[in-house]
């Protein structure tokens, strides 16, 4: 038996679908994972999505999809969090390549169906900007999903689209998803996240990790993204609904735009027409800016002063949490030093850590 999960957009999505698979199919299951190599900045300091051309050590399953397994590795100055994610997790992670366009993605999906005959196929995307319209003043990043929505609405096979915390990705609010969510499939709980607890200690996904975070009960309001944006912590933050297909379709302008798109630069065109900019092109801007941004010698004791300095503001705006990326940010520091920064805060103050977010609630004694 062969379950079929596409990560809509790629990084966490990826991660949620591994929890998902456990959550609805067993922990025997072993679904096949097909995702973009599409990671943060912090892990990848190139703009935009990998393709096939961009790893060395990639496996065919298809000609037109290659599997990443664990010893693959991407070719410098690229990096992915997938060869990580095939060595930690049992799932096969397949590689979702945008640079055909949809065209090109719905190719890879056939050929990946044709050669599976999956008993399911689910399309996951946490948060739910994949039902975006494309003019929402909080939408940061449509691209991914809506091209993965275009083209899974090409195929002619039952495919169940499933959104997972809606509104933790800090994009579309959940009042502005209320009326389109279908019924509710599953609810995440704490069980559910320890499929994936090794993954959530060093993964950069912001939404995953709040998922995984109101899977075990974590409530508030967490601040994420360079922004600072607020995301309410709920009840209905660990829910997954089934949305139709066909009316996400409808609703999302970019996705009915790019349908036959043979290239990414198509893509980029019409997001730029439809949404006003392409999150490729933020990429590319803060990706000059980062180059200028050297990594400097992490100084715990003036780093736990300013850490002091930016709860007491974050309190003040009735903030309860926050991502490890988030506050990387927030203290000017350069993205690969999160990792050591979230050491040197679970060390000096482990209370305060609500895995894998950061409590800022609780004043230092």
């Amino acid at each position: 038996m062969t379950r079929l999960i596409v990560a809509a957009g790629g990084g966490g999505d990826a991660v949620a679908a591994a929890m998902l698979d456990a959550a609805l199919y067993g922990d025997g299951d072993q679904a096949v994972i097909l995702t973009y190599a599409w990671d943060r900045l912090l892990i990848d300091p190139v703009p935009g999505p990998r393709g096939a051309e961009n790893f060395t050590g990639l496996e065919p399953i298809t000609p037109a999809v290659w599997s990443v397994p664990a010893d693959a590795r991407p070719i410098s100055p690229a990096g992915s969090t997938l060869p990580r994610l095939a060595a930690e997790l049992p799932h096969t992670f397949a590689l979702l390549d945008p640079h055909h366009g949809a065209e090109g993605v719905t190719r890879q999906l056939e050929e990946l169906v044709g050669h599976l005959e999956p008993e399911s196929i689910d399309l996951l995307d946490v948060g739910g900007d994949i039902l975006a319209r494309g003019d929402e003043p909080t939408l940061k990043s449509p691209l991914a999903d809506a091209l993965t929505l275009a083209a899974c609405c090409q195929l002619d096979v039952p495919i169940r689209l499933l959104v997972a915390g809606p509104g933790l990705d800090g994009e579309l609010p959940l009042d502005d998803l209320r009326g389109v969510l279908g019924p509710l499939i599953h609810t995440f709980t704490t069980k559910d996240t320890e499929s994936v607890g090794s993954v959530l200690e060093w993964h950069p996904s912001e939404a995953t990790a709040m998922l995984a975070a109101t899977a075990r009960g974590v409530r508030g309001t967490c601040e994420v993204r360079d922004a600072g944006l607020p995301v309410p912590l709920t009840d209905e933050g660990p829910a997954v609904h089934q949305v139709d297909l066909d009316e996400a379709l409808s609703r999302n302008e970019l996705a009915c735009a790019v349908v036959t798109t043979t290239t990414l630069d198509e893509v980029e065109t019409h997001s730029r027409e439809i949404c006003g900019y392409s999150e490729i092109d933020y990429e590319r801007n803060k990706a000059t800016w980062l180059k200028d941004q050297p990594p400097t010698e992490l100084n715990s004791t003036a780093i736990l002063a300013e850490l002091e300095q930016f709860e007491a503001q974050a309190r003040d705006r009735g903030v309860t949490h926050t991502t490890f990326r988030h506050i990387t940010e927030a203290l000017n520091l350069n993205g690969t030093q999160r990792q050591d920064l979230r050491e040197l805060l679970i060390n000096s103050r482990p209370e305060q850590y609500d895995a894998p977010l950061w409590r800022i609630t609780t004043r230092p004694e």
